[in-house]
Parts: structure tokens; C-alpha cells; sequence
């Protein structure tokens, strides 16, 4: 996601509030100074102004007679900027697979999903690099997910992957052992290979940030 898009937020002045509006259905410009109650001329501006940062486009329809009204939708950009609660999806599916199969069958559920995890970020990165630079690639996938996720290196050479963000944050207060534990050691391993990981700190036990120390062998 650009900047620029960051600057807008659904619901929030008056580029939100249109972003609102074009969630329920496409509108034009007149339709939109109307509902918002601002000149038809500011609503222009406003839609030029998303339509450049590629949150809009225009759409073309003819009613009747005279000229094809010009109509705006929102594009798939600009719908990722609304709220979603997938966490609440995951909660459901990882109740029924721990009531009707138990917690083992769980936790090999969670470590294979990590490793399919690890695959895909392992075919984006260049053949032979070392531990190190593996495991800068998986804080990047990270951060591309949306955690806030460095790396440093101990002075004994090990490696600590810090996050000061949780996307799964719902979900590893509720099931902290198979996100913190199981789903990150899967991950972490099926990068960096068998190495040693050990979560000193959690956000899931009431800390500020998730610490997993690696200890490279």
C-alpha cells in the first residue's frame, strides 16, 4: 500500500466519507455532493484526487436518453483500506479443529501451515544466502504481512527476531501455544532449517513486544 493511500481512511473527512459512500453502491459526483452536502464541484476534485491515488475508478452507463452518466467505484486497493476481522474466522475454525480432533491434530494443522509459509517466502529469496540473511527475509515477509518485525544479533552470535506488532494478536490470547509456539517454530525453522528457538517474550503473556531468540547451529 503507496503513502499516498495511507493519508485516506474510511469514514474520516470527507475522501472517507466518499470512500463510505462508494462502498454501498457506485455514485457520481452529483450524487455524492448531495449525500455529503458539499458543492458538486468539491465532490469532483475529491474523486480526481482518489482516482490518482488508484482508490477510484469512473464507470460509464447510459439511462435513457442524452449522454452516459459517469458513475465511480471503488477499486480492490481501496477496499482493503476497510476494516476485516479475520481473526474472528480463525478463532471459529481453530475451536472446531481442537473440539472435534483435539489439540495435536491442531498443532500439526498449524505447524504445516507454517511451512507452507516458509516455502513461499524461501522461492522469493536468491539461492544460497546465509542464516542471517534468510532470517532478514522472513522479518520482511513479516512486515509484509503487517507485523513490526527487526532483527538483531546477540553478542554471542545468535539472532533475535522482535516484533513489536501481532496481526494474530485476537488469536494468540486465545490460543497462545498454537500461534506462539507451534506456528512460529515451524516458521522460523522451515527458513532458517533446524535451529533453536526459544520465545523469551510474548504480547500473548502480557509483553510489549514477541522476542523469539535463534539460536543458529
Amino acid at each position: 500500500m503507496s503513502a499516498a493511500t495511507l493519508e485516506v481512511r474510511p469514514g474520516e473527512g470527507t475522501r472517507g466519507k466518499i470512500l463510505e459512500e462508494l462502498a454501498v453502491a457506485p455514485r457520481t459526483a452529483r450524487d455524492l455532493s448531495k449525500k455529503l452536502g458539499i458543492q458538486e464541484s468539491a465532490a469532483r476534485g475529491h474523486l480526481d484526487r482518489l482516482e490518482e491515488r488508484g482508490l477510484v475508478v469512473p464507470t460509464f452507463r447510459r439511462e435513457g436518453v442524452g449522454r452516459p452518466r459517469k458513475r465511480y467505484l471503488l477499486t480492490p486497493e481501496a477496499l482493503e483500506l476497510f476494516p476485516r476481522r479475520y481473526e474472528l474466522l480463525l478463532d471459529a475454525v481453530t475451536e472446531e479443529i481442537l473440539s472435534g480432533q483435539g489439540e495435536a491434530y491442531a498443532s500439526k494443522v498449524f505447524a504445516e501451515a507454517a511451512k507452507r509459509m516458509a516455502h513461499q517466502i524461501a522461492a522469493r529469496i536468491p539461492h544460497g544466502p546465509s542464516k542471517q540473511e534468510r532470517a532478514r527475509a522472513l522479518a520482511q515477509a513479516l512486515n509484509d504481512l503487517g507485523f513490526r518485525c527487526t532483527v538483531e544479533q546477540t553478542p554471542d552470535g545468535a539472532l533475535k527476531i522482535v516484533r513489536s506488532n501481532c496481526v494474530f494478536r485476537h488469536s494468540a490470547l486465545s490460543h497462545s501455544y498454537l500461534v506462539c509456539e507451534v506456528f512460529d517454530k515451524h516458521l522460523t525453522e522451515g527458513l532458517l532449517g533446524q535451529v533453536g528457538v526459544d520465545l523469551q517474550d510474548s504480547i500473548s503473556r502480557g509483553g510489549m513486544r514477541c522476542t523469539h531468540l535463534i539460536q543458529l547451529r
